[in-house]
């Protein structure tokens, strides 16, 4: 789902599929569409090293129903364990959101 954000509101959704293929192809078909954060579940490293590389941050081990991980995204409350997926306390990697223009997806 690729959603536009500006200014911690969001202007609109769409869905999209990147199809089957090496990390570095699904980076750039994602960085493609204007992708500047991807929050996301499970992802594999070399998958996040292409993503990263290709100026996409990554926000990653993210669990719980879309419409509620958005709003904290939105709300700048992705940081805490409300939305971290179990067992994965304390391994965590820091991010900072980014409240400009740009597209989350997830």
């Amino acid at each position: 789902m690729l959603v536009d954000v500006e200014k911690g509101r969001e202007l609109a959704r769409n869905e999209r599929k990147i199809g089957p293929s090496d990390p570095l192809t699904q980076a750039r078909q994602v960085a493609e569409l204007g992708t500047n954060v991807l929050i996301c579940g499970a992802i594999s490293w070399p998958l996040e090293m292409a993503l990263t590389s290709a100026g996409v941050q990554v926000v990653s081990r993210i669990c719980g129903p879309v419409e509620e991980v958005l709003k904290g995204y939105l709300r700048g409350q992705l940081r805490g364990n409300a939305f971290l997926m179990p067992g994965c306390q304390g391994r965590r990697r820091r991010f900072r959101a980014r409240h400009g223009r740009g597209r989350a997806t997830g």
